[in-house]
């Protein structure tokens, strides 16, 4: 019995690690077990991590076949600085004095090369910035997803403005966000509503009424802050001239930024289950509901894709924004359609795409909060924001956007407005909005801003 016991005992002792009596071998073996088992579940997460990057990598940078358009980005900053002529000294008041014009058809052409370089190289990045919020968007839901898709939508935009806002470039400023929401209006908005029609015939697609109405408020309300000042400029019934148009926009965008925000906590707070009335219906209705989308990338790598993304679209809007007066010069079209209708396209990749892709799911309620959100954000914030952040950098940016290009917005906000109080949608409204917006684009074609900032520049240089 003792000697069975003594045999157990022995046993136990061996295959007990944490036992008195363990040899010295046998700790070291113990030793040396321990660290190849620690050592294996951190080589198979370096390589989790490895693979997780690449993938990250692969889904954002090589997936889509638009990134083929990437490396245009850098080839445009090589050219900007191998031509050896940088724009910026096209404004330096001896060049212009001295400048001939073989020196003329030697230099713009470049920057005409520069600017268009610029333009394909943005077109990947809005679209990648899109992509990453709708992937951002699968873990807030569909209200919050469409406010971050117009908002990282707009960054472009918002960053095109500031770089233009400060060289001076005023006129670029108020023409390129005006084609924002000219082109979210007309141009997104009538081919989701176009594609999304054709794809579900002959069903016709609804969307959330109430909403829609109250973006269209929002809309009139920033038409009515934009009207006055042209208005009291065109009347010359300013009490101080020059001074009280200014005033008063300024004090219209505070109030605009006040409006905005008070938006934000209506649809987001207070009154958040407005916009999902649609989808109540037809869970009430017995319809399946869709399937939820998986993202294909996890939610801090969209982040930090949003962040890279928007950095390298900052860098490359500084010479795109540079090279604007060289391209008109060089292509012999106007500046207000290249910042009304060239510039805006590109900017709106990301809502472009994003858009139809709901629309041909049947998410009208999305490409709304998309399209619609869009023109709103840029026209509650985005404006009275470059006007705010001109008033401390002291520019006079204000919100005279001129008699033309008011009026423009003023009939196209009546134009959607009466499209959307249905609260339905089909193809044929669709191509309306299209035809619409190519009405528009031809008018910028032939028009000629008499404000002009390259004008306004050779103006006060005389002067001095």
């Amino acid at each position: 019995m003792e000697s069975t016991l003594e045999t157990i005992d022995f046993e136990s002792d061996e295959e007990s690690p944490l036992t008195l009596s363990q040899p010295i071998g046998a700790k070291q073996s113990f030793q040396f077990e321990t660290s190849s088992h620690t050592t294996v579940p951190k080589f198979r997460t370096l390589r989790r991590l490895q693979f997780t990057a690449f993938h990250s990598v692969y889904v954002v940078l090589v997936k889509a076949k638009i990134n083929v358009l990437l490396p245009f980005g850098p080839l445009a900053v090589l050219m900007h600085y191998t031509t050896g002529r940088h724009v910026s000294i096209f404004f330096h008041p001896l060049f212009i004095f001295s400048m001939t014009t073989k020196l003329k058809k030697s230099i713009f052409p470049f920057q005409g090369w520069v600017f268009f370089f610029s333009l394909l190289g943005i077109t990947p990045l809005a679209e990648r910035l899109g992509y990453a919020t709708e992937q951002l968007a699968c873990y807030t839901g569909n209200t919050v997803g469409g406010l971050l898709n117009a908002t990282f939508g707009n960054a472009t935009e918002m960053i095109i403005s500031i770089y233009a806002l400060k060289n001076g470039m005023i006129r670029v400023v108020q023409q390129s966000l005006l084609g924002s929401i000219l082109s979210n209006m007309l141009l997104v908005l009538g081919c989701a509503f176009f594609t999304g029609g054709i794809v579900h015939y002959p069903k016709v697609q609804r969307f959330n009424q109430t909403a829609a109405i109250v973006s269209s408020g929002l809309l009139l309300m920033a038409v009515m802050g934009i009207l006055f000042p042209a208005v009291l400029h065109f009347t010359h019934t300013e009490v101080h001239f020059g001074k009280s148009e200014l005033a008063l926009s300024r004090f219209s965008s505070c109030i605009m930024l006040v409006a905005y925000a008070s938006y934000l906590f209506f649809q987001l707070k207070s009154h958040a289950n407005l916009y999902d009335s649609v989808d109540e219906e037809r869970e009430n209705n017995g319809d399946e509901p869709e399937e939820d989308e998986v993202p294909e990338i996890t939610m801090w790598e969209a982040i930090a894709w949003l962040t890279i993304l928007t950095l390298w679209v900052s860098v490359l809007s500084g010479y795109l924004v540079d090279a604007i007066q060289g391209a008109s010069d060089s292509w012999n079209m106007p500046v207000s359609f290249i910042s009304v209708i060239l510039l805006p396209i590109v900017g709106n990749a990301a809502e472009h795409a994003s858009a139809i892709m709901f629309a041909m799911k049947d998410k009208l309620d999305i490409t709304l909060g998309v399209a619609i959100g869009s023109s709103t954000q840029i026209s509650m914030f985005v404006i009275p924001f470059c006007v705010v952040v001109g008033w401390i950098m002291g520019q006079p940016m204000d919100l005279n956007f001129q008699l033309f290009e008011t009026a423009t917005l003023f009939i196209t906000v009546l134009v959607v407005a009466f499209m959307l109080q249905e609260g339905t949608s089909n193809y044929f409204k669709g191509l309306m909005l299209i035809l619409c917006y190519l009405i528009v684009a031809a008018s910028f074609f032939v028009h000629i801003d008499n404000k002009s900032e390259y004008n306004v520049r050779i103006e006060t240089l005389t002067r001095h």
